[in-house]
């Protein structure tokens, strides 16, 4: 990816913007298979975000990724894929319950760790 990829935005190859379906309630894939499903989903200008519940596959762990990560959206099968592994998911930083995703230290650590991938 380029210098200029932005976690926080989703990309314009994905075709997300106002007025998009709902993603609530979509699958989530990793290059590596499915992470869970999205049990919040956030269309914020500069903050969008999926907050997707793993179930067992790491139980009772919710995990964020921003926008940024999403490769594609299938709204027909209501999936999303993300060109992420799960390893690399799995290791992100822990979900913080007591924001909501709006404070800038927490978003930093996010988007320091998802961008190591990207740039």
């Amino acid at each position: 990816m380029s210098s200029s990829w932005d976690a926080w935005d989703y990309r314009q190859s994905v075709g997300r913007g106002p007025g998009s379906r709902d993603l609530v309630g979509y699958h989530v894939h990793a290059t590596d298979g499915d992470i869970g499903k999205i049990d919040e989903a956030s269309d914020d200008v500069g903050g969008s975000r999926l907050v997707v519940d793993t179930g067992p596959w790491i139980f009772g762990r919710k995990v964020i990724l921003p926008a940024g990560t999403v490769q594609r959206v299938d709204d027909a099968d209501e999936k999303v894929y993300v060109d992420l592994t799960k390893d690399q998911i799995k290791n992100s930083p822990e979900w913080d319950q007591t924001t909501t995703g709006t404070d800038d230290a927490y978003r930093g650590r996010l988007d320091t760790y998802y961008g190591d991938f990207y740039r």
